[in-house]
């Protein structure tokens, strides 16, 4: 699975976040300053080149729907991170984190619970 670029990626988010949508649709859904519809249009045929979405044809329009979900996404990604900064270690991930402030002794004393349950 390839990484997508930022634009691609809010589109994705778009799809996971209500579903199947035309291109008027996302593009509603985007903040301001929105793009223009040839821009997104473009961007969802790329997508779907790439195998990230699928369409309905519905006469001349089609209608867009996410094929690779969230998770599978997230999980590529944090992979990924993973990999080509932390060593695929995540201890390395959450010493970083801690040490930059980006989570605190409350959040990882609930990561602590949340593996103690699992077991």
């Amino acid at each position: 699975m390839k990484k997508l670029a930022k634009r691609e990626e809010q589109i994705m988010h778009v799809l996971w976040e209500i579903g199947p949508s035309f291109v008027k649709e996302i593009i509603e859904q985007w903040p301001e300053p929105k793009p223009h519809y040839n821009s997104v249009s473009t961007m969802v045929r790329i997508l779907e080149t790439k195998g990230f979405i699928g369409h309905e044809a519905f006469g001349k329009s089609h209608r867009y729907f996410p094929i690779v979900t969230k998770d599978q996404y997230k999980k590529k990604s944090v992979d990924d991170l993973l990999g080509n900064f932390f060593n695929n270690s995540p201890t390395e991930m959450l010493t970083y984190f801690a040490k930059k402030e980006k989570i605190n002794e409350d959040e990882l004393q609930a990561i602590i619970k949340m593996i103690k349950n699992k077991e």
